[in-house]
């Protein structure tokens, strides 16, 4: 029998009423002040990420808001990096890494000093969220589709690279499908030339509209195979069978790590560099806040879901990625906030900016199809086998997103 059978097994066994989420609350009045963990090299305080997203000047750019122009200037000031001896630095190729998910974890690889290749299509992501890195001696940004083969040596494949946003992936879903199918082949491909090890950014769309709550990582999903978000669903399910596939075949050293979302319309993770019109719930409110127009909710409102901040994603994705477990590992916040209360906190958050109107009202409208009521993680395995749990509350992450829209109106750039 394989660990992943003793384990599943063995979990099995647990008392389904009595499931743990395996964390405590997060405490909404504590601030985190620093990310990262001891253990794998991660650790760094929240204020020299912060000035990656969040600047106290902008320096590459100076805009003249009476005649539109902006001048924008050459720097070759990079924020400073872990000096590593070469034998510690690793080379690391991070797929979708121009993204607003990870272009956060490249933030990350690269303060810890090691060397970061970002492979990305630019349909989604931005040259703009890694622009402070362009030019690094140990930074490389290549234009490329993850469909079609890659040749490079790596010692680690972080495969992020697949529209996630409804408007994104509804928008070609067949180029969607191929993405995860084509897209992870290669990867593995890649992986298994290379003997990297490889992290497949999953998803919690796997588990659909579940019948058990909260999900743990043995639930088998409960999905429609043809409903208008299969083609991401079902390419994520298809992209963990191709990894567990080349693992056991190929013996390509794998992790899976599920992250907590909710699509149609709302993402759970939220975080600086969000673009303002991929459909996700929390750029939705934001911007609609900011507008002063009323924020739509799909459905009552009653929906819940687990919010979860990029950081402790970050967090979760490193260890993960560093420790020796192969079993698919949930990311996600186990407290659940229903969508009409995310809702008033953002109307609060913004009402309280310098430039957001006193107050909004909110819309309903029809509830979107296969929505589910309830998604909410059993992170168990990852408190067990990490030591991982979210540390940020949600009305600190979410200030931070807040204070990342308002720099970008006061800007115009969006």
């Amino acid at each position: 029998m394989t660990s992943t059978d003793t384990t599943a097994k063995d979990e099995n066994n647990h008392n389904h009423n009595n499931t743990s989420t395996g964390t405590d609350s997060v405490s909404e009045e504590e601030l985190v002040t620093s990310v990262g963990h001891s253990s794998v090299g991660s650790q760094l305080d929240l204020d020299t990420l912060r000035e990656l997203y969040l600047p106290k000047e902008i320096s590459d750019r100076e805009i003249n808001h009476e005649d539109g122009n902006v001048t924008y200037k050459s720097t070759h000031t990079y924020p400073p990096v872990r000096r590593l001896r070469p034998s510690e630095r690793k080379r690391i190729l991070v797929t979708g890494g121009a993204g607003f998910v990870g272009s956060h974890l490249v933030d990350r690889l690269m303060l810890m000093g090691h060397e970061v290749i970002v492979l990305d299509n630019f349909f989604t992501g931005t040259k703009r969220n890694v622009q402070h890195w362009i030019g690094h001696p140990h930074f490389e940004l290549v234009r490329h589709d993850v469909v079609d083969p890659f040749m490079i040596e790596v010692s680690q494949i972080y495969h992020l690279a697949c529209p996630a946003s409804p408007p994104h992936y509804q928008y070609n879903p067949t180029k969607t499908v191929k993405t995860s199918v084509m897209g992870t082949i290669n990867m593995l491909g890649l992986a298994k030339r290379t003997k990297a090890r490889f992290l497949l950014t999953s998803t919690s769309e796997i588990y659909g509209d579940p019948e058990e709550h909260p999900q743990r990582e043995t639930y088998w999903g409960h999905v429609n195979p043809i409903g208008p978000r299969a083609c991401y669903d079902e390419g994520k399910r298809i992209a963990e069978t191709l990894t567990y596939a080349y693992m056991r075949q190929n013996d390509v050293d794998v992790r899976v790590a599920r992250i907590f979302k909710q699509n149609c319309p709302c993402f759970i993770y939220f975080c600086p560099r969000m673009s303002p019109a991929d459909g996700r719930v929390v750029s939705n409110f934001i911007m609609q806040a900011l507008k002063g127009e009323p924020l739509t909710l799909y459905g009552d409102g009653q929906q819940t879901r687990s919010f979860q901040y990029v950081h402790d994603l970050v967090d979760g994705l490193i260890l993960l990625m560093n420790k020796n477990y192969t079993e698919p590992v949930n990311l996600g916040n186990p407290e659940e906030y229903t969508i009409k209360n995310f809702a008033d906190i953002i109307r609060e958050q913004v009402a309280n900016s310098s430039i957001g109107p006193d107050s909004v009202n909110i819309k309903i409208l029809p509830a979107a199809m296969d929505d589910p009521k309830k998604r909410k993680p059993d992170i168990s395995r990852a408190l067990k086998h990490l030591g991982w749990k979210p540390r940020f509350a949600v009305r600190q992450g979410l200030q931070e997103t807040v204070d990342w829209f308002k720099l970008q109106v006061e800007e115009g750039l969006i």
